[in-house]
């Protein structure tokens, strides 16, 4: 049976080494959990984030770059495609649907997407939390973590706030008719608008559109004044006239064999196909290096406990010498000796490991509480078997490594003990 009595005792005389010696257990053991959480969570976050986006294709560059201004929202300026390859892609036989992605304008720090109703509703698979999709005009679908909700109005601002050549459109307003369901990914917090919309609050004339056509919308005055200004903007810059483009286009393949002919297809000098999936794959794998690194880090640290942990072990027995030889001496038996310094050594290391796991999960979620508003898409912070795993490794080597002081401490003599040799 083991002495619980005496090691509390013993616990409340020697505190303050029983308060470090746990801390430093608790410290290592939450650098190992915190670490593996939060990594295990941006791969099921951005994984998440990411299963709607199939094929994306874009302008010849980053691929890294082109996912994550795409498909994350993330903003960067990337060359524009014509609308032609639009057009030439919504008609290929393999495809499902494609959307355009056009960005630029913000609301409130918030993107604002150019796109069509095939990517709002996924193709019709996904329904809208309230409201109706966005007709050919200035309205707008929202997500769900916009705050804005049906009948709410508001006017785009090109650029971030605060940045070089940020400017508002204060003659555009925004109706908004719809609202998108939550998912946890960056488009929660995004305003997705019909992309002709887009062009010409910038002045640019969508495929098919005439001159007398862009005054025209639904006899709104505010509407018919901001295409009048893009109207009145592209006949004073006749000189440099902007064809319609997008930075990206979303495609849904109708097979996986269709969406590999369609990667292959359009991926060129003049465009960039690339499946999301493998990108973060790669990005995968500059994570698990950044893990790996701070695991070794981390054994490292918790190497340096375990030799703090038999420093006091040894400390710990040599004020306790005279108390072993004491009992020793009245007839305590060899396992009850055992048993009182390997379970009092144990109880600190299960404390510390115990704390520390608790420790490691808070600090996960909330660096994961951080990077979900830096990155827009949720990461899901659950302790797995792994870590399971993990704990049970790392008691299991202390209860070994514990047995060596606990046998010496029994090998000494009653009257050596008592003598304090």
């Amino acid at each position: 049976m083991i002495p619980w009595r005496l090691i509390i005792a013993d616990w409340r005389r020697l505190w303050p080494g029983v308060v470090v010696v746990v801390i430093l257990i608790a410290l290592a053991t939450a650098l190992s959990i915190s670490v593996s959480l939060q990594e295990r969570a941006l791969r099921m976050g951005s994984a998440k984030a990411a299963d709607r986006f199939d094929l994306v294709i874009g302008a010849p560059g980053s691929e890294t770059q082109l996912v994550l201004s795409s498909v994350f929202l993330q903003p960067s300026a990337l060359t524009l495609i014509p609308a032609q390859v639009l057009d030439e892609v919504q008609k290929n036989p393999l495809v499902a649907w494609a959307a355009p992605v056009a960005f630029g304008d913000f609301y409130q720090g918030m993107p604002i997407v150019g796109t069509n109703a095939a990517l709002v509703t996924d193709g019709g698979k996904r329904p809208l939390l309230a409201g109706r999709v966005f007709n050919d005009g200035f309205e707008a679908v929202v997500g769900a973590g916009t705050g804005l909700s049906i009948g709410s109005t508001f006017s785009p601002v090109h650029g971030q706030v605060g940045e070089e050549g940020a400017h508002a459109h204060a003659e555009v307003r925004y109706t908004v008719v719809g609202v998108l369901p939550a998912d946890g990914s960056a488009w929660d917090k995004a305003i997705l608008v019909p992309v002709n919309a887009v062009w010409r609050v910038h002045g640019i004339h969508a495929p098919g559109d005439h001159d007398d056509e862009l005054t025209h919308h639904e006899g709104e005055e505010e509407h018919e004044h901001a295409e009048g200004e893009a109207h009145e903007h592209h006949d004073d810059s006749e000189a440099h006239h902007h064809e319609a483009g997008v930075p990206a286009i979303v495609v849904k393949p109708l097979s996986i064999a269709g969406a590999y002919q369609l990667r292959s297809l359009y991926r060129g000098t003049t465009t960039l196909a690339v499946f999301p999936g493998e990108v973060l794959v790669k990005l995968y794998s500059i994570l698990g290096d950044i893990r790996a690194l701070l695991m070794y880090i981390a054994i490292g640290t918790q190497g340096l406990v375990g030799m703090a942990v038999a420093l006091v072990a040894v400390m710990h027995l040599r004020q306790r010498q005279k108390q072993i030889g004491a009992l020793r001496a009245f007839g305590a038996p060899r396992t009850g000796i055992f048993l009182l310094i390997w379970s009092g050594l144990m109880s600190l290391v299960f404390a510390g490991v115990a704390i520390g796991v608790g420790l490691g999960y808070a600090a996960a979620q909330a660096v994961a509480l951080i990077m979900s508003e830096k990155s827009g898409f949720v990461l899901p912070i659950a302790l797995g078997e792994d870590d399971l795993w993990f704990v049970l490794l790392l008691l299991a080597v202390a209860a070994v490594v514990l047995t060596l002081p606990a046998i010496l401490s029994y090998r000494q003599s009653p009257a050596a003990a008592l003598r304090g040799e």
